[in-house]
């Protein structure tokens, strides 16, 4: 099974986090640099999400709407309902962070390379994660200030503040600014994407070194851990069941309900990190913890899937489908061209 080498950078400013945390001039220094990294993070996702490729997908839109629905609908009814664990398996802390991670949007890169492996519709996966990177801008600030209340200091004139600054404000000039500075963002993608990565392990850091200062890690013990990841588990099983039957009763071709079932079970760390970093503050170390162990989960598990899905192929699928080349830059920072199978459609 497959380690995200990005998740042992991140586990490794943990580390670091845990044994030289940022204090007093070093800590606002550490905060001032994780704001500005947070507000370059989301003008560079501005600039490289093409809005005009996602709008030419509306015409699979059921395809997009059951993606959606799935994203910021079921995963947070579920979110909600995982309440019934505290305090046995988890604590609030951790809960908190266990709903936040439902209400984050789908990933792009790993929803297109395991859509690839397993022969199903990649346009359909491409124009989904963008779909769903569009509306998470909004929506996922909006859905943690109403859902989680006190967590993230509900609807305070201070977090529609620091989200409109630190989130809208970048991703919309970065969007405004495509049309002169898209060129240059593709050809420097390599080492745009390095400056992403280090941006969001200064935002670990930064939360994790708050959350030592403050001893907030009291609150977790192994038990808890263990509780958090059997919760993720059935978390994720549940959602994998969901997109994939769910589509099937909704009639969608087999190539389809690959695109739904990996596109409509995923959660993006690179988006989610950023976000958790200005919705809780101190509490944010906390917070992503559960989505970091979920990407984890996610990546193993659905690697496992797209390679036996590739051996099921429907025979009557290939008929309507075409082959298409897909470079995907992996979170380690590579990247490297997988040979799909997509239709038309979206």
């Amino acid at each position: 099974m497959p380690i995200d080498p990005y998740i042992l950078l991140l586990l490794g400013t943990v580390g670091l986090a845990a044994l030289l945390p940022a204090r007093g001039t070093g800590a606002d220094l550490a905060s001032g640099a994780s704001t500005a990294a947070i507000a370059l993070l989301f003008f560079l996702y501005g600039a490289r999400l093409s809005t005009r490729e996602a709008l030419d997908g509306l015409r699979h839109w059921r395809l997009h709407g059951t993606v959606l629905a799935c994203t910021f609908v079921v995963f947070p009814l579920l979110g909600l309902a995982a309440r019934g664990f505290v305090p046995v398996l988890l604590t609030d802390p951790l809960y908190q962070g266990l709903l936040f991670l439902t209400l984050v949007p789908s990933t792009i890169q790993s929803s297109i390379a395991f859509t690839s492996i397993a022969r199903g519709n990649v346009p359909a996966a491409i124009c989904a994660g963008s779909f769903s990177s569009l509306v998470g801008i909004v929506a996922t600030p909006l859905l943690a200030a109403a859902l989680l209340g006190g967590g993230t200091g509900g609807f305070s004139a201070d977090s529609v503040t620091k989200i409109v600054l630190q989130l809208l404000v970048p991703f919309v000039a970065g969007q405004v600014l495509r049309r002169w500075i898209g060129g240059f963002v593709t050809r420097h993608r390599k080492a745009l994407g390095l400056v992403d990565r280090g941006s969001i392990l200064l935002v670990v850091y930064t939360a994790f070194s708050q959350g030592m200062v403050r001893g907030v890690w009291n609150q977790v013990s192994p038990a808890r851990l263990g509780g958090l990841l059997a919760v993720e588990a059935v978390l994720l099983a549940v959602m994998l069941l969901l997109t994939w039957y769910g589509a099937k009763a909704l009639k969608f071709g087999r190539a389809d309900r690959i695109a739904i079932q990996f596109a409509g079970s995923k959660k993006s760390l690179a988006a989610g990190l950023p976000m958790a970093s200005v919705l809780f503050g101190a509490q944010a170390s906390l917070a992503v913890l559960p989505l970091m162990l979920f990407h984890q989960m996610q990546l193993m598990v659905c690697a496992v899937i797209a390679k036996r899905r590739s051996h099921d192929a429907d025979p009557l699928d290939a008929g309507t489908a075409e082959d298409v080349d897909v470079t995907v830059r992996t979170p380690a920072g590579s990247s490297r061209t997988v040979a799909g199978t997509g239709t038309r459609s979206g």
